[in-house]
């Protein structure tokens, strides 16, 4: 049950109440494709930094070790020791990224080649829900296809009738995996998927389509995919509306802190984005004088942590000067440190958004926030 608690504009402040747990909103979810965050994060650290919910790819553990095999050791919360809400991505998004390992997209599915070994695998609907009822994730995704944001006319509509077709076909297993009681997760809650590229009247009339099924959650899909930002904020103008305000909103893939501060107030409230952790591996982090390069030379000698305002393991202990000095020795431990303080930047912006909706300050907030960034590099 999702629970509206305040508003701001569009803006939403609220709480899902899931069966492992509350999730407030607005929310990042830290992104463990394979069961895992890259950057040797344990779940302990999830805990640490604040994370609410950890997000995995129906693909990835379908390939490996195996849906079955954590079926048989318990589920995704038991395999990765995590009590808390898991999110499982469908596998759709694998039918945009791995163009070059995937056969024609059919009425019935998708065929795969694994990117570990080269073996065929079918995925449809029914496929997906199967597995992700296997893993026993908090909230299963609808599958779909992310068709590219530049396709032509045809391509689009074509793409976003079969989304729709194959969200009956989730619904109706969802349904039919929990009377067969072989579910792990009996209340598995299921998000649909809005798509259409950048066209804004095919996005309006999958909103008014999806918004018409009996969902737990709906997910605007096919945006920071080589569109511009612009672009996205425009696609969310038109579409969020027309989604139920009772019900959260999650824009996949999304982003930066920026876009983040800019889709809140356009009325999403769950994010998700390798960003964080990508950059973190790089040496790249996040401050609220925006983003620092931590490989640069004139952090050779600077014993500030990396943000001065900033809690997180990593600035609680060290310096810039030996985060520094750590990557460019190649030692792991300095990868860590940035990746643990970008999730941590992360889940506490999102705890600054919710006090500031409760306040109702959230425009002041946002307008705070993205002046800060501009200052980037201080």
């Amino acid at each position: 049950m999702y629970e509206l608690i305040q508003t701001e504009g569009l803006a939403k402040r609220g709480r899902l109440h899931t069966p492992h747990g509350m999730i407030e909103t607005p929310v990042f979810m830290n992104v463990g494709t394979a069961a895992a965050i890259k950057g040797a994060l344990s779940s302990m650290d999830l805990k640490e930094i604040g994370c609410q919910v950890e997000l995995s790819n129906t693909y990835h553990l379908h390939v490996r070790p195996g849906d079955d095999v954590i079926y048989q050791l318990g589920g995704l919360h038991r395999f990765m020791n995590w009590d808390r809400p898991i999110l499982t991505d469908s596998g759709g998004f694998q039918v945009f990224s791995l163009t070059e390992l995937r056969g024609k997209i059919k009425e019935e599915g998708v065929t795969f080649a694994s990117h570990v070994d080269g073996r065929k695998i079918f995925m449809g609907p029914e496929e997906s829900m199967q597995i992700q009822s296997h893993l026993g994730s908090t909230i299963a995704m609808a599958f779909d296809e992310c068709a590219p944001s530049k396709a032509d006319r045809r391509y689009i509509e074509n793409s976003v009738s079969r989304t729709t077709r194959w969200l009956d076909r989730c619904i109706a297993e969802m349904a039919r995996l929990n009377a067969r009681q072989e579910t792990l997760n009996p209340h598995q809650f299921l998000f649909g998927i809005n798509q259409g590229g950048i066209l804004e009247d095919v996005r309006m009339e999958h909103a008014k389509a999806i918004r018409e099924k009996n969902l737990d959650g709906f997910a605007i899909g096919g945006l920071a995919v080589g569109e511009t930002h612009e672009e996205m904020y425009r696609i969310l103008e038109v579409t969020v509306p027309l989604l139920p305000q009772n019900k959260p909103t999650y824009l996949m893939g999304v982003g930066t802190p920026e876009n983040i501060l800019e889709a809140v107030e356009r009325g999403v409230d769950f994010f998700d984005c390798v960003l964080p952790a990508r950059n973190g591996r790089h040496g790249h982090v996040y401050t609220n004088a925006g983003k620092l390069n931590l490989w640069n030379e004139k952090y050779k000698l600077d014993d500030r942590p990396i943000g001065e305002d900033c809690q997180c393991p990593a600035c609680r202990h060290y310096s810039r000067a030996y985060i520094r000095h750590l990557l460019k020795a190649k030692e792991m431990l300095g990868m860590r440190l940035c990746v643990l303080h970008n999730l941590y930047y992360y889940n506490h912006l999102m705890e600054e958004i919710r006090a500031a909706l409760e306040a109702g300050q959230y425009a002041q907030y946002k307008k705070q926030r993205l002046e800060g960034y501009k200052r980037e590099g201080k």
